[in-house]
This record gives structure tokens, C-alpha cells and sequence, in this order.
């Protein structure tokens, strides 16, 4: 912990470091390399470069400064950039004192000895639930706090179902739900939308049906995710869902199903503005398992960090200034307006209680598993890009699901 920061990362971190030098920030507050003055002013980096400096975000920060007897340095970045900075950063031995990123990228920056852990900086995380926590853990230690999260779930049209005879309640598994495409494509309308685009975002909505099915990412040729790809393939196949999904990001995704044509959209969180100004009723379902059940689906949102300093008496103050963002009441204000699901059951009843539309989103989020959860960590990003090539590959017809999964496995190990 004591030891110069640039020399704690490793190889494979320097490569991503090489990428830095042309990235570009947002800032509030100050310069990126600032670095703060005798201990008086603290940089927090975070990854919102859409919230300026008389936002209420920005203002929060100011305000858990004052709290914490400091002034506040605000840096934002692109979520694509913020890892590179950081790992530049650290390189330097310059390394903001608190550090917002998107979740997966917490063990890329642990394995690179950029963070602190949660016992080392003293930071209380055992209001936040298990399965939201278990994104920033590698190797049995815990590198940050969730500030929010969020996850995809069925949007579903109501006056399409309807004319199609479908009572929404009737859906709970696989069979079921493929018997409520069949009968809205019996009706003249669409089934389902969603995207299995050659990119993280394939994989990302994939996930809940490969872990719906019971697989493992350990194990993407098993039974399960055979399954898993299987149903999706015979979707295509008994034109449930449209051929588009291949190169459907999930803006595009939602466009089609904004078209009022579509039963079912596998989307997320952040849709449910554009949802109110779709001009028809829709409902949101959490995506079912194979046999019933909620599936778990993979957790966006981002995690407060504090990264490694040379002067380890900086954290007690940058534990505090983590502990105000991250306090019951100031969750309940950032997750509203980032559209997140808060990451403690407390805040969630109190979203709930404000706007009950949210309660399908809470259920979604506490089903809901990391990306590099079971200890995976920087393995997940060669899994994932397996996954979708196996995706691309069953969807398209060039291989059978069962082959395709079996090549990624293979490709993987």
C-alpha cells in the first residue's frame, strides 16, 4: 500500500495506459492533473461528463466537501475513457483521491493495483446488497461501493397483448412466454425485440437467459447455455423475433419496439423515460428463467473507489467523502436522477414508495448478478467476446448453437 503507485501496475495495464494519451474529459472544477493543495482540495473522478458544475450531482459533491472539511476538484470523463485515465493516472503516482467506474472495470483496476480495498480504507459496505457488492470483489476482497445500479428486464405492450389474447400474468418461464409470441404472431403483430449485436451489448442482454437457463460462464458449451441459445435461435427461426436483432444495438432495439408493432422488448432501466413518450400503454416483466423464477440479468451502474496514494493519510478523508455519497439520503437523490435502482434495500422501499412503476426494476436488480462476479474479473471480457461470436454465429446460421458454444469454449481456454 506505501509503495509508488506506478510501479504496483502490471503489464497488460500499461498496454491500456498507451491508450490514454488522446482521450478527452469534461471537467468541473479544475484540470484532471490536478492533484489538490496540502490536503485542503480532493479530486473525484467520475464518468457523468452530462451533469455540469450547477448540477445537483456537482452540487452534491461540493456538499459531502463541506461536509468533510475540503474542497472538491470534479473531473468527468466518458465511461470509454475513465479506465484508460485512471490507469495513466496511477502510472504517475496522480491518482484521484475518489474514483466513480462503471462496474466491470473495478477488478481490471484492482489487478492493476490502482484501488484500495474496502479494509484497507475502512469504508462500510454492509448496507449494500450481496449480489450488487460482488461486482467489485476479486479474490475475496472487496474494492469500492455500488452507487447505483441498473439491468434489463421484458417491456411489453399492452394493447398489443391484449388483442392477442394474452394475459400477461400467465407468463412466468420459457414456455410460457414462447406460447405468448406464438399467439401475438397468430394476431398479426410482432413478438420480440432485442439486441444480439457482435459486441459487449450481445452479451450483456444474452445473459439473462444463459444464466436463466442455470449456465455457467465458466462453461459456455454446457446443456444450459446450449438452451439458452437455442430458444433464441428458434425465435428467429419461428419469426418471433425479427432477423434485425443481429445488428440491433439496444438503442435500435428499443426503436422498433417504439414503433407499437412488438409484444416484448428486452431493455433496461434507462429506457423508462423514452417508455412514458411511447404513446401506448406498456407494462415491465423480469425477465423469467427457464423453469420460473426471475432470471438474473447483468448489473450496469457504477462503483465509488478509492484508488491507492502515495500519502495513505489521505484516505480517512476520502472514506468520508464516499460515506456522504454513498448515505441513505443522498443515494435516494443520485439514483433518481442517474435512473438508477439504489444498491440498499432502505433506499429501494423508498423508491418504490415514491414510484411504484420502479418495483418491477427493484425485483429485476436484486435477481440481477456482476459481470465479473464469481471471482471471474479480467477473464470476463475474453468470455464475453466468445459469447457474442457465438451468438453472431447460431443467429446467422453458420453454426448450430451447440457447436458455437462449443468453439467459444474452446477459444476461451
Amino acid at each position: 500500500m506505501n509503495r509508488p503507485t506506478g510501479r504496483r501496475l502490471t503489464a497488460a495495464a500499461l498496454t491500456v495506459v498507451a491508450l490514454a494519451a488522446t482521450s478527452t474529459a469534461c471537467s468541473s472544477g479544475g484540470d484532471s492533473s490536478a492533484k489538490g493543495d496540502g490536503g485542503g482540495t480532493f479530486t473525484i473522478w467520475d464518468p457523468y461528463p452530462q451533469f455540469t458544475a450547477d448540477s445537483a450531482w456537482a452540487k452534491l459533491l461540493d456538499g459531502c466537501g463541506t461536509e468533510a472539511g475540503v474542497k472538491i476538484k470534479r473531473t468527468a470523463f466518458d465511461t470509454s475513457d475513465l479506465a484508460n485515465k485512471a490507469l495513466l493516472a496511477a502510472q504517475q503516482d496522480n491518482s484521484a483521491d475518489v474514483l466513480i467506474v462503471d462496474n466491470p472495470v473495478v477488478s481490471t483496476l484492482a489487478e492493476a493495483g490502482v484501488l484500495t480495498t474496502t479494509a484497507d480504507n475502512k469504508l462500510d459496505t454492509s448496507k449494500a446488497d450481496p449480489n450488487l457488492l460482488a461486482a467489485g470483489q476479486a479474490g475475496g476482497k472487496t474494492y469500492g461501493t455500488p452507487i447505483g445500479a441498473n439491468t434489463l428486464a421484458l417491456y411489453y405492450n399492452k394493447t398489443v397483448l391484449k388483442k392477442a389474447g394474452v394475459d400477461i400474468s400467465s407468463v412466468k418461464d420459457w414456455k410460457s412466454l414462447t406460447a405468448a409470441l406464438a399467439k401475438v404472431k397468430a394476431a398479426g403483430k410482432k413478438g420480440i425485440t432485442f439486441s444480439a449485436i457482435g459486441t459487449e451489448e450481445g452479451s450483456f442482454q444474452f445473459l439473462p437467459w444463459f444464466w436463466g437457463a442455470g449456465a455457467n460462464l465458466t462453461e459456455l458449451d454446457s446443456a444450459q447455455g446450449v438452451s439458452a441459445l437455442s430458444l433464441w435461435k428458434d425465435w428467429l427461426k419461428s419469426g418471433y423475433a425479427p432477423n434485425s436483432v443481429l445488428n440491433n444495438t439496444q438503442t435500435t432495439s428499443w426503436q422498433e419496439f417504439a414503433t407499437g408493432d412488438y409484444a416484448f422488448a428486452e431493455n433496461g432501466t434507462w429506457q423508462l423515460a423514452n417508455a412514458e413518450k411511447a404513446g401506448f400503454d406498456y407494462g415491465v416483466l423480469p425477465i423469467p428463467g427457464a423453469t420460473g423464477g426471475t432470471a438474473a440479468a447483468p448489473t450496469g451502474g457504477e462503483f465509488v473507489t478509492i484508488p491507492v496514494q502515495g500519502d495513505t493519510g489521505r484516505y480517512a478523508t476520502s472514506q468520508k467523502l464516499v460515506s456522504c455519497l454513498t448515505n441513505t439520503q443522498n443515494l435516494l437523490e443520485t439514483d433518481t436522477t442517474l435512473s438508477y435502482v439504489a444498491p440498499t434495500t432502505a433506499v429501494q422501499d423508498k423508491q418504490v414508495a415514491s414510484d411504484a412503476k420502479l418495483k418491477p426494476w427493484v425485483e429485476a436488480v436484486k435477481a440481477a448478478k456482476g459481470r465479473t462476479s464469481d471471482d471471474l474479473g479480467t477473464k470476463y471480457p475474453k468470455i464475453s467476446e466468445q459469447m457474442w461470436k457465438a451468438v453472431q454465429s447460431a443467429l446467422s446460421g453458420a453454426a448450430s448453437p451447440k457447436d458455437a458454444l462449443k468453439s467459444a469454449q474452446a477459444a476461451v481456454k
